[in-house]
């Protein structure tokens, strides 16, 4: 059976379009992160790709259930939350010597936005949220005979930038004070850190067959800092902090994640392929923010008699499963499809259902050297409701409830690679 690497490449291509989905499916996930160039059978090899996702999730039955901030429940109960986004990807790959490679690339693995504005009955619970995350990587293997293939060893380091907006409002101020306080408050915060990633991989290439385990660590932003703008809201709303600009700070991890990958040849110019990713977003539960001028007095965390405000998520750990197959069509054309399940983080407050996505994608090789690869997916996500929910003695979600049913969305992605 002779593979190509065209073929290995638009399977790659296939899977990377499917995990485009996952920024409404597993957390802040948007496709995590990828070293499958790391195995590309070149010597110098170059790739630089964008993802653009469309989501449609449209928000229902919104209800304003927190009488204290005043009552929303006037304006509109359905609204549409989802942004399209852009997902970048660059990487540099470098065969040092026949049995160490090294790669290094830049990718924008977590992030998320949903803008439902200020004219919906949830808008104390949210007008605008927005996360952004920058990812900088370094990872190298080793491979060696082993029975009928080889056995290879992976490890590498990050560096990752998380930035983090947020606005709500706060209270729905009246006439005439309306027209000097319009209720809104925002926070804005930053920060960074380091994290590792070690796995293992075995390959027979006479079956184009390979598998890996690839675990990736958690990223702790111990040096969250930003502020809280409630310039817009009464001082006698929140005493103290009404009418001003705070500064604050807090701490946070990015999860952890392991994931199998395995691909082998089923029959000439076929090729099967799926994966298995366990992400550990039951970490990010309720982020607690503190002025700084609280710093050292007592620790910041949920609860605490410091925490002016919180970022509230309460996932759970999410799965994402995937499986297809790939075709050489000619020594020009190949291509893959898959389908995806991502079992949804949120449980009761939220809308991160779970999702399916069908992705499909072809690779066209130009030259001996260039490569142009294209690819798409449509996907559902499911249906669900958000509310209070109790965690550790403590409510969140008791400013609004509503509900969303099966949405679609879409995603595109293309990609180019230059191998020598």
């Amino acid at each position: 059976m002779a593979f190509s690497v065209m073929l290995r490449g638009a399977v790659t291509l296939v899977i990377g379009s499917s995990f485009a989905s996952a920024a409404f499916a597993g957390g802040l996930d948007r496709g995590g992160y990828d070293i499958d160039l790391l195995f590309d059978k070149g010597r110098y090899v170059f790739e630089s790709g964008v993802t653009y996702v469309m989501p449609d999730r449209k928000l229902k039955n919104a209800k304003d259930i927190n009488p204290s901030d005043g009552n929303l429940n006037g304006r509109s109960r359905s609204v549409g939350a989802s942004e399209n986004y852009a997902i970048p990807y660059v990487g540099f790959k470098i065969g040092i010597t026949d049995d160490i490679d090294c790669m290094a690339d830049y990718s924008q693995p977590f992030g998320g936005h949903l803008n439902e504005g200020q004219n919906w009955a949830g808008a104390n619970n949210e007008i605008e949220t927005k996360v952004r995350t920058n990812n900088y990587s370094a990872t190298c293997s080793y491979k060696f005979d082993a029975g009928p293939g080889q056995l290879r060893l992976i490890g590498g380091g990050f560096y990752q930038e998380v930035s983090g907006y947020k606005s709500r409002l706060v209270y729905d101020t009246p006439a005439p004070i309306s027209a000097i306080y319009n209720g809104v408050g925002s926070l804005d915060v930053d920060g960074h850190g380091w994290g590792w990633r070690a796995g293992v991989a075995y390959e027979i290439p006479e079956y184009a067959f390979r598998t890996s385990l690839v675990y990736n660590s958690r990223v702790k932003y111990d040096n969250l800092k930003g502020s809280v703008d409630l310039t817009e809201v009464p001082p006698p709303v929140a005493p103290g902090f009404g009418g001003k600009l705070t500064s604050v700070f807090g701490s946070a991890d990015a999860p952890d994640s392991l994931e199998w990958k395995v691909q082998t040849g089923i029959a000439p110019d076929w090729l099967a392929f799926g994966s298995v990713k366990w992400t550990n977003w039951s970490v990010l539960q309720s982020i607690a923010l503190c002025p700084s001028s609280t710093r050292g007095a007592a620790s910041c965390k949920t609860g605490s008699p410091t925490e002016l405000t919180s970022l509230d998520l309460l996932y759970r750990d999410g799965w994402t499963i995937t499986g297809g197959v790939g075709h050489k069509f000619n020594d020009k054309w190949s291509g893959a499809v898959s389908l995806t399940w991502d079992r949804g983080t949120s449980d009761g407050y939220g809308i991160n259902s779970d999702s399916w996505t069908l992705g499909a994608g072809v690779a066209y090789k130009a030259t001996e050297h260039v490569q142009f690869n294209f690819g798409g997916a449509l996907g559902l996500m499911t249906s669900g409701k958000s509310g209070p929910v109790t965690r550790g003695g403590i409510v969140y979600g008791d400013d609004a409830t509503y509900s969303f049913g099966n949405d679609l969305f879409a995603a595109l992605q293309t990609s180019v690679k230059v191998s020598f």
